[in-house]
């Protein structure tokens, strides 16, 4: 046989008392009933006073069950901000959205879908979660600190009663068993407590191990509560934002040196690190043999950084996994591409642009797209778009693709376009996208889209007075993410802290045991029994080993119990 986990009743030598199988947790939660909470009316607010209405929502508040559902809602209610352009994290990509979806935008607004991180009805979920936990760790902490101050609960009346039982009789006074035994419980780390009626006639030896479970539970709610807390201060004092930087070029840390920005709903931008680096140069090294030939097998980019104004530069090489640390700002290097470097020239032969263009990869093989745009070009503004082959090769059907991802043979390949570039209109445009709304595509004299394919040093010129167009080579550059996390080790010791508490909850098992020696006919019957509050032990293997501790060598088998007949363990 083996224990029951239920909550069973025992007589003990007072008054009955509750023994609960659920342990400090479940004691709590007797503790903090109220008949206000059902009241005959099967747990309904209906008609209580305003004092038990409000205890009444702070119960349904403190509930594991509400913990939960806000659990899920805080989840469910993250969704739109992954879904959704954000305001903070690409205020192009918003305007774009309201502009294909003018029906939708006003209730979008409304309900604050643009900024969902940072809107009161998300807030308000996420506090009132930290209120849930916060209110329930709290009185599980009293009861907890009482418990643990207490003396081991006193021995049932009746041990026999338990399945994990056993029983002899021996020549040994009770205080000398009882020492033993207390020893014995002491040498494992078990709360002892002795009761002796009479020395002479009864000793009863109560122990108690396992209250290291219920200080794990306690440590994991806990820590969930600080991970909370972290994530509150990255979120609302740290920042996040990207730069793509092209070999040569510098960075100074301000906000229009971002292409995205994600601030927290408390930063100032004042607070920014005033640090700045130039990337000197990008090495990327390529597997060229074997099954992982294409497979980038080390990058890095050297900087310059100087980090503050007036102060020397020193130089910095920037890995994966090695990001730079300056005055709590990390740089962190998170991809790279190739930037054509093009010259626009007009129809007045005028330079309207030149240099290093960046192009974003589209495969593991580096085919780049991109787009050109050359405003101050005479008498109508240009652009391009196209891709960028690095090592450019024909497929059976013709069509361009790159046979390497290392620039062995580069080679752009544009479609032009001239009109309005829409750059004027005050609408903020994102660099990758060419809005062609108001241009017309160049095309060939016999109708055809025209496509421009030039190689290191050509020029194409447009033809009708249009201007031209030269490849110069290329550079690289590297996409690096810059944060400021201010809590972002609050976080990580909350996770680790979370963990040491589940793994506590999980294999600190609690157990009671308890010894009664007494004097019957001139010699002292010695009783032992265990009770499991968590299912799932060996209590009766735990009886065998302090029965074969206690016991001396030559004892008598217990008495009432027939040797023949007792319960297989």
């Amino acid at each position: 046989m083996r224990p029951s986990s239920d909550t069973r009743e025992l007589e003990y030598d007072e008054e009955p008392v509750q023994l609960d199988s659920r342990g400090p947790e479940g004691l709590a939660a007797d503790r903090r009933s109220d008949p206000s909470s059902s009241s005959g009316r099967g747990g309904a607010a209906a008609g209580l006073k305003p004092v038990e209405f409000a205890r009444w929502i702070w119960r349904q508040l403190t509930s594991m069950r509400t913990a939960l559902i806000l659990l899920f809602l805080l989840a469910v209610a993250a969704i739109p901000g992954s879904v959704i352009p954000q305001e903070r994290v690409d205020p192009s990509a918003v305007v774009l959205w309201k502009d294909k979806h003018p029906s939708l935008t006003p209730a979008y607004e409304r309900l604050g879908m643009f900024n969902v991180f940072s809107s009161v009805w998300f807030s308000a979920i996420y506090l009132l979660l930290m209120l849930s936990l916060v209110g329930c760790i709290i009185p599980r902490l009293r009861v907890y600190a009482r418990a643990v101050r207490q003396r081991p609960p006193r021995a049932p009346r009746n041990l026999s009663r338990l399945a994990a039982y056993d029983t002899w009789s021996t020549d040994e006074q009770p205080a000398e068993v009882g020492e033993r035994a207390r020893a014995l419980f002491v040498t494992q780390r078990r709360r002892v407590d002795v009761v002796a009626t009479d020395v002479d006639a009864e000793i009863v030896v109560n122990a108690e191990k396992g209250y290291l479970r219920e200080a794990g539970n306690l440590l994991f709610h806990c820590a969930l509560v600080v991970v909370l807390v972290g994530v509150a201060v990255t979120g609302l004092f740290g920042f996040k934002g990207s730069a793509a930087i092209v070999t040569g070029q510098g960075f100074s840390n301000t906000l229009i040196q971002y292409d995205e920005f994600t601030p927290g709903a408390r930063f100032d931008a004042a607070d920014l690190t005033p640090f700045s680096f130039t990337v000197e140069d990008f090495d990327v090294e390529w597997e060229r043999d074997g099954a992982g030939t294409g497979t980038p097998l080390t990058f890095d980019a050297d900087l310059s950084v100087t980090a503050e104004p007036g102060s020397e530069p020193y130089g910095y090489d920037l890995r994966v996994n090695h990001p730079l640390e300056v005055g709590g700002t990390s740089v962190y290097l998170v991809g790279h591409g190739y930037a054509p470097r093009v010259t626009v020239r007009d129809g007045d032969g005028d330079v309207a642009f030149s240099g290093p263009v960046v192009f974003l990869p589209q495969d593991g093989s580096f085919v780049s797209f991109g787009v050109i745009k050359a405003p101050d070009a005479a008498p109508t503004q240009l652009g391009f778009e196209g891709y960028f082959f690095p090592t450019a090769a024909l497929g059976d059907q013709g069509q361009p693709y790159s046979a390497f991802p290392d620039a062995d043979n580069p080679v752009l390949s544009l479609i032009a376009y001239t009109g309005d570039l829409g750059v004027d209109d005050g609408q903020p445009q994102s660099v990758y996208v060419l809005d062609k709304s108001a241009m017309q595509q160049l095309q060939t004299p016999g109708g055809n889209p025209r496509a421009l394919l030039l190689r290191d040093g050509d020029t194409v010129q447009l033809g009708h007075g249009r201007g031209s167009i030269s490849f110069d080579g290329y550079q690289r550059w590297v996409k690096l993410q810059i944060n400021r996390s201010p809590g972002k080790i609050v976080p990580l010791v909350g996770v680790l802290t979370a963990i040491v508490g589940l793994l506590g909850s999980l294999f600190v098992r609690p157990r009671r045991t308890w010894v009664r020696v007494r004097r019957d006919g001139g010699r002292s019957v010695v009783e032992v029994a265990a009770l499991d509050r968590v299912s799932g032990g060996d209590p009766i293997a735990h009886i065998d080993e302090v029965v074969t501790a206690l016991r001396p060598p030559a004892t008598v088998p217990g008495r009432g119990l027939d040797p023949q007949q007792e319960e297989p363990r």
